[in-house]
């Protein structure tokens, strides 16, 4: 049965197609769609039936224009920049800074590693944020790469931000460098970093292996400590593979909470299949049900599927979340989503980029002033402090890739990689690549 319509492409060419939202003969939710030239394609979208997928898309209607967004030319997906379709001005700016790495992982999305190296020049990562600011900042900053901290400067660019008037930074990052160099995670706190987002695969070292390309889980656990040392936020960051590390959700979070309050959460990302994917795109990918499902099962029932909403500031069906208190006796209690909003915490982007600033930030309450010294900024009480050290945030992000791309989600994407000669370009967008590995956007 027919019940939805959208735009998605073709996964061959990349021409925009029109879609079908089905439900199957076995009950779940497909994207249908036929390209003139390349055939049929079937995506699974949803393993549930049609009642929990309309359930589950209450969404905010709430539409944030991007700041001085240009006019669309030739449609979305193929001049992003932003243009005036758009529907959210952005939360969280992706700033890659380098496609140098120390690692090859068979599932990096960026593919970095594999051109001639290069580092975004700083008087550049300078205008960037500058056009940032101009263009509706501050945003959440995102470092990234290939790996941002094989740049010596990282301090420095953390630094510079800082002085611009940007407020929160977080580094995407293998955490090699933070488990090798024990002082490492102090420097980039004083220079201003708030949170680490580790990439956190599993608790064996078959799974790196697999996703990463080497035995990785002696650097991952030290990298932990040394941030706990210096007091910056952790989230947990694991790639969740069908097969290779599914049933390992469990353990990853039960290692986080061990973990408290120096972890601040788990973010899942069920594996994407664009850039250099070394595994091949099953029939049945995860979706958020089934994510939803194995974090229930794993953790017995800790954790429910009820307790999750989807995204309110984002299309719905791109996110889930959750927020839990620890109580003294170590059980948690899920924390109440906002009134009018299916996500638990936000209906805007300026509400997620506070709410990720807030939870995933470390245990110093305190703001960096443009020299990297700390000023005090609030004086809350002991009550709410030890309240925020005891709550603990699970969300997961489900990318798109060209079988099952829509463009009506990717009108309220709200994560946004950083190009010079672009702007700001959704991340799905920017990452797409077609079945033989070639990007729409990504150089």
């Amino acid at each position: 049965m027919v019940f939805g319509r959208t735009k998605s492409v073709c996964p061959v060419c990349l021409r925009v197609i029109d879609a079908e939202k089905t439900t199957g003969a076995d009950g779940n939710i497909y994207m249908e769609k036929t390209c003139p030239g390349h055939g049929h394609f079937s995506a699974l979208i949803w393993e549930g039936d049609l009642r929990s997928y309309l359930r589950w898309g209450t969404v905010s209607s709430t539409v944030e224009p991007p700041v001085d967004a240009k006019a669309p030319g030739e449609g979305c997906p193929y001049d992003c920049g932003l243009c005036t379709e758009h529907l959210r001005k952005g939360c969280c700016m992706l700033l890659e800074l380098t496609n140098r790495c120390n690692l090859r992982c068979p599932v990096c999305f960026a593919a970095a590693g594999e051109k001639e190296p290069y580092d975004l020049p700083l008087d550049e990562i300078e205008r960037q944020y500058d056009f940032l600011m101009a263009h509706g900042g501050p945003f959440n900053i995102q470092l990234s790469g290939g790996e941002p901290t094989v740049r010596d400067d990282l301090p420095e660019i953390i630094r510079l931000g800082r002085e611009k008037g940007f407020t929160f930074f977080q580094l995407n990052t293998n955490g090699l460098r933070l488990a090798r160099e024990a002082d490492y995670a102090a420097v980039l706190k004083a220079a201003g970093l708030n949170t680490v987002f580790l990439q956190f695969d599993g608790m064996t070292d078959e799974v790196y292996i697999t996703l990463r390309g080497r035995a990785l889980l002696k650097e991952k656990l030290a990298a932990v400590d040394n941030c706990e040392r210096a007091g910056l936020g952790i989230v947990l960051v694991p790639v969740v593979a069908p097969g290779v590390n599914d049933m390992q959700v469990g353990d990853i979070l039960r290692f986080a909470l061990s973990r408290m309050p120096a972890v601040r959460g788990v973010h899942f990302q069920p594996v994407s299949y664009f850039g250099r994917c070394g595994l091949e795109r099953p029939g049945r990918p995860i979706t958020i049900p089934r994510m939803l499902r194995l974090i229930g099962e794993q953790t017995g029932g800790q954790m429910k599927y009820e307790d999750f909403g989807g995204g309110g500031a984002e299309n719905p069906y791109c996110s889930f979340h959750a927020s839990y208190m620890r109580r003294p006796d170590g059980s948690l209690k899920p924390l109440a989503r906002k009134a009018g909003s299916s996500c638990c915490c936000c209906t805007g982007s300026d509400d997620s980029r506070e709410f990720v600033a807030n939870q995933w930030s470390g245990e110093d309450s305190r703001e960096y002033a443009p020299d990297g010294d700390m000023t005090q900024t609030s004086a809350l009480d002991e009550f709410l402090a030890q309240a925020r050290l005891n709550t603990f945030s699970l969300s997961g992000m489900l990318f798109q890739d060209a079988m099952n791309l829509d463009l009506d989600r990717l009108k309220r994407c709200y994560i946004c990689e950083l190009d010079s000669e672009r702007g700001m370009v959704p991340f799905c967008a920017y990452n797409l690549t077609d079945t033989d590995g070639k990007a729409l956007y990504r150089k």
